[in-house]
């Protein structure tokens, strides 16, 4: 089981920011634009995608906190989704890697 405030603390040192209120992925190349998210409500933690046309989210996963677990190896937590977006962990890596060049400027 994981906590509201785990997965947060986990996304964050993951390539997640916060932005507009949720935890956030942005495009590789437009680092501005939000492209997934994870909607950390009181008991539940949604992942959404954005739509390619429009403004419109879709939640592709959501589960209770309860059902969360943290991957033995550090990757993304089991129970969640993640696995249902299959460039995941390179979105992750990437947004991970401009964050880190960011802070090198």
């Amino acid at each position: 089981m994981m906590t509201q405030e785990e997965l947060s603390a986990w996304a964050l040192q993951n390539g997640w920011q916060m932005i507009g209120g949720h935890l956030s992925l942005t495009k590789p190349r437009a680092h501005k634009e939000v492209i997934v998210r994870l909607v950390l409500k009181a008991t539940v933690a949604n992942l959404e995608v954005k739509k390619l046309a429009g403004n419109k989210w879709e939640k592709i996963a959501g589960a209770p906190y309860s059902a969360i677990e943290p991957d033995s190896e550090d990757g993304p937590p089991r129970g969640l989704g993640f696995e249902s977006v299959p460039s995941f962990t390179m979105l992750m890596q990437a947004n991970k890697d401009a964050q880190t060049f960011a802070k090198m400027k």
